[in-house]
């Protein structure tokens, strides 16, 4: 893929979901069950949005995004979009935007801890996509 497409944009999603699917093996992902929901506040257009995420036994199983109330998670981190996107663009590891209180998390800090490593791996695929931000 060589165009860019807009961040969050439904193009955006079909193109996370087949690169999560075809890069990130269940052994890569530990064979983690778990979701999460990322909350991105102050969008560019002014709205709220949800970016999920679920896992079963390493498989990548679901990607959505919306506006409103995102799917129940295990995990629940809100932010800026911006902090977000630097995240999504590798200029921010999730881990140091969590510890320095960019991005809040609802959930099990000490496994979220523990799955640090397989969220920076989800977030490299990801950084990989031509993106306008």
């Amino acid at each position: 893929m060589s165009q860019t497409v807009k961040y969050l944009s439904p193009q955006w999603r079909d193109e996370a979901e087949k690169r999560l699917k075809s890069e990130l093996s269940p052994e890569k992902m530990n064979n983690i069950t778990s979701s999460m929901s990322n909350i991105y506040n102050n969008c560019p257009d002014g709205k709220n949005r949800y970016l999920f995420f679920k896992f079963e036994d390493g498989n990548f199983a679901e990607l959505s995004i919306g506006e409103g109330e995102p799917p129940k998670a295990e995990f629940r981190i809100s932010g800026d979009y911006q902090v977000f996107a630097k995240i999504s663009r590798a200029e921010l590891g999730s881990q140091k935007a969590l510890m320095t209180g960019r991005l809040k998390l609802k959930g099990n800090m000490i496994k979220a801890l523990k799955l640090a490593s397989i969220a920076d791996r989800l977030n490299k695929v990801l950084s990989k996509i031509p993106a306008e931000y």
